[in-house]
């Protein structure tokens, strides 16, 4: 059986263009610095945000983590996003491995945080406060339909922040796909930040690997992180050959998921029993309810039902779901994909 997988874009396998670019890369040790492979990735990811330099980390959930640790010191807090992936889905590291306090403010729909509840929670010099030090961002926005964080509002937080001495982190996981949306360069859209992360193993289709980018200096500092959490690799260029070529030929194409998925929710807007969010999708992910009276069951019925007919879906809440298009999701995928909640309903 053919399966569709829309559960997410982390399901994504290497092309084989990058299975033989792993089988060939020039190799070295990393924690010497002398992998010509990786090297070139960390130059090339420094280039693509506008940084000075860059650091291969084995995930993205690493990149978050070593960023927060290097910009803040035990007892310091960060703003952030209640729904934010570091705060619902990285395990609690900031606080369980590096003692930084989480401040959340709520996400509005379109994944940003108001800049006047920036403004409040930025502490003050109170001794039972503790101290604020950093503003993350999440561009796009994985809880909020994918969305897409403007340059605009990214040059505000910037200027809150630069007020009252604060540095700025974006979790750029899927950075390009902003990018592609927006109409921008992502050098653009990481330019007012201090540090950036994103993803090569979700659109970009890699199997594994994140790139945190940042100034020489906070690079350097960063670097230091990475060790203590164990992500000292050795000869890791085997992995980071998939990465350069992802930069080299997968950001290019990311806008034709996003038409996919636009086909997506045109066709499941069409069958009874399933709403789409308004506007969706934004980028990739495609959200949509199971309206209650037309469509009595939950979401883990459905998608059971689903995977018989070969399609994979994610539930997103008890009767959501989040559908992913990506390198692997062709046309006759999307039209499959319809037909098979058609049947299910």
């Amino acid at each position: 059986m053919h399966i569709i997988d829309l559960r997410s874009d982390t399901v994504t396998l290497p092309t084989p263009e990058m299975r033989r670019a792993m089988a060939e890369a020039p190799l070295g040790d990393d924690v010497y610095g002398e992998d010509p492979t990786i090297n070139r990735l960390q130059e090339m990811a420094a280039e693509m945000t506008g940084k000075e330099a860059g650091l291969f980390v084995p995930s993205g959930t690493m990149g978050n983590l070593a960023a927060i640790l290097t910009h803040c010191g035990r007892g310091d807090e960060v703003i952030l996003g209640k729904s934010s992936h570091t705060f619902l889905f990285e395990a609690g590291g900031i606080s369980a491995l590096g003692g930084v306090h989480p401040n959340q403010i709520p996400n509005r729909p379109d994944g940003t945080l108001d800049l006047d509840e920036i403004q409040s929670g930025i502490r003050s010099a109170d001794p039972h406060h503790p101290v604020t030090r950093l503003v993350s961002l999440e561009n796009t926005h994985n809880r909020c339909g994918g969305a897409p964080l403007t340059v605009e509002y990214t040059r505000a937080v910037r200027e809150i922040a630069k007020q009252h001495g604060l540095s700025v982190h974006l979790d750029g996981a899927r950075l390009f796909n902003a990018a592609a949306a927006l109409g921008v360069s992502a050098k653009d859209l990481a330019a007012p930040v201090d540090s950036v992360t994103f993803c090569l193993s979700k659109g970009l289709c890699a199997p594994v690997g994140s790139v945190l980018c940042g100034s020489n200096d906070f690079i350097l500092r960063a670097h230091r992180i990475r060790k203590q959490l164990g992500g000292g690799m050795r000869q890791a260029g085997v992995i980071a050959a998939a990465g350069i070529v992802a930069l080299e030929h997968m950001v290019d194409r990311l806008q034709d998921d996003h038409q996919r998925a636009k086909r997506l929710a045109h066709g499941l807007a069409a069958i009874p029993g399933l709403l789409v969010d308004p506007g969706s999708p934004l980028t990739n992910m495609v959200f949509l309810n199971l309206e209650p009276e037309t469509a009595p069951l939950s979401a883990e019925t459905l998608a059971e039902r689903l995977a018989a007919q070969g399609v994979l879906v994610g539930a997103a809440g008890e009767r959501r779901f989040r559908l992913v298009t990506h390198y692997w999701i062709d046309d006759s995928d999307i039209h499959q994909a319809i037909s098979a909640f058609s049947a299910a309903l």
